[in-house]
Order: C-alpha cells, then sequence, then structure tokens
C-alpha cells in the first residue's frame, strides 16, 4: 500500500507522517504541493505545520496549491485522506469538510497529552478503535477552535460524522468539544491532535496514534 504525504512549505509534520505510514508496513510517497498528480497512491495524509506561514488565514493558500487540484477530487471520488491539524484547516478551506478552524479561545497556543473520546468507529482512518474509547493523543495548536453554524453542527450531529469529541475540559473553545470530524462517506477524515506522534511507547503519551494507520491499511486492502 502507498500512503501520500504532502508537504507544503512550512509543514513540520510531514516527516513524522511518514514513518508512521512506515510503521505499520505500508510504503510513503512524498508529495511535493507542486506536484501535478497523486503518483497512484492508496491514500494522503496533508500533516500538521504552517502551510504558506499561515497567511491570510491557515489553510487559505495551500487549497489552491497544485496537488489539491488532483487531490480534491479523488478524495470526493472515495480516496482516503485524513488531515492533522494544519491538514485539518486545509481540508476545511478546501469544502471537503465543513466549519473552520479559528484562533484558541484562550489566545495561547496549546501543547499538552489531550484525552479523546472516539465518537465515530467506522471511517477508513479509525475501524481499529471502538466507539466510546478513550485515547490520549498530543495536542499543539494556535488555532484549533472548531466552528461552524448550527445547522451544520447538527447535521454533524445528527449524521454520526463526529468523529472526536476532546474529553474533560476543552482546550480551544472547539464547538460541542469537537476535535475530528468526516465526511458523509467516511473516507474523509480531519482532526486537531497529533497521531501520527503516538505510534511507539517511549515517544509521546501512548501509542493511541498507531490504529489511525493500521485503520487505513486495512481499508486500502478491502477497497
Amino acid at each position: 500500500m502507498k500512503v501520500g504525504v504532502v508537504t507544503f512549505p512550512g509543514s513540520l509534520d510531514d516527516r513524522d507522517a511518514a514513518r508512521a505510514v512506515r510503521a505499520v508496513g505500508a510504503e510513503a510517497v512524498t508529495l511535493w504541493h507542486g506536484d501535478a498528480d497523486l503518483k497512484g497512491v492508496d491514500a494522503v495524509i496533508l500533516p500538521g505545520g504552517f502551510s504558506y506561514g499561515d497567511y491570510l488565514r491557515c489553510g487559505a493558500i495551500a487549497r489552491f496549491a497544485p496537488v489539491m487540484d488532483a487531490l480534491v477530487p479523488a478524495a470526493k471520488g472515495g480516496l482516503p485522506v485524513i488531515g492533522i491539524c494544519n491538514g485539518f484547516q486545509v481540508l476545511c478551506e478546501s469544502h471537503l469538510l465543513p466549519g473552520a478552524l479559528i484562533r484558541n479561545d484562550h489566545r495561547k497556543f496549546n501543547c499538552v497529552d489531550q484525552r479523546l473520546v472516539v465518537e465515530n468507529a467506522g471511517t477508513a482512518w479509525t475501524s481499529d478503535f471502538e466507539a466510546g474509547q478513550e485515547i490520549t493523543i498530543v495536542l499543539k495548536n494556535g488555532e484549533g477552535g472548531f466552528v461552524a453554524d448550527e445547522r451544520t453542527l447538527d447535521e454533524l450531529e445528527g449524521e454520526g460524522r463526529v468523529v472526536f469529541r476532546y474529553a474533560g475540559d476543552n482546550p480551544n473553545g472547539s464547538y460541542r468539544a469537537i476535535a475530528g470530524i468526516t465526511n458523509d462517506r467516511g473516507n474523509i477524515v480531519g482532526l486537531m491532535p497529533h497521531p501520527e506522534h503516538c505510534i511507539e511507547d517511549g515517544y509521546g503519551p501512548s501509542t493511541d496514534g498507531l490504529p489511525f494507520f493500521t485503520s487505513v491499511l486495512k481499508a486500502a486492502v478491502t477497497a
């Protein structure tokens, strides 16, 4: 299985994402922001960082990168795609996921080991979890507050498209404590915490990030 990891100018966690892909036995394929095609990959990761320096808005320029011209239709066609932190912002700016991410309500940068509740274990990226399971994943962001209008929030809730919710204190003011969402098909997932930093003992607070990558491996095999 080949998993593409997109690198934008300003990406920080692309190498960590590629390492997580290799940890589950898949091949990590580097996708540059200027690439015109996806090189035949079976899934794509949009990593964390500060694409294009976060100018205008986080992810606002990245949505116009050449690689997104190939990614958007592929994602709409069912290609598994995950956006982590800045990648989540890119997915929202690209209208692959609804809502937006704004500055944390306390106006400070978060860097914490964050507890999450798995709300949806039926996506391409979460099938190795169980609904209701509590996990701990690294969270680091300055603009991680998920917002949307009430109608959109009700639709996400009603359709089971909230994938993760913050447990305990809400770390950034996200509406309804939403930490991650999916599209109606379940192949596109966006979340603010960083599973790629939690794949092995001794590095990070847990290994709770590993099932993200084993899940998509299984999704590709059964597709």
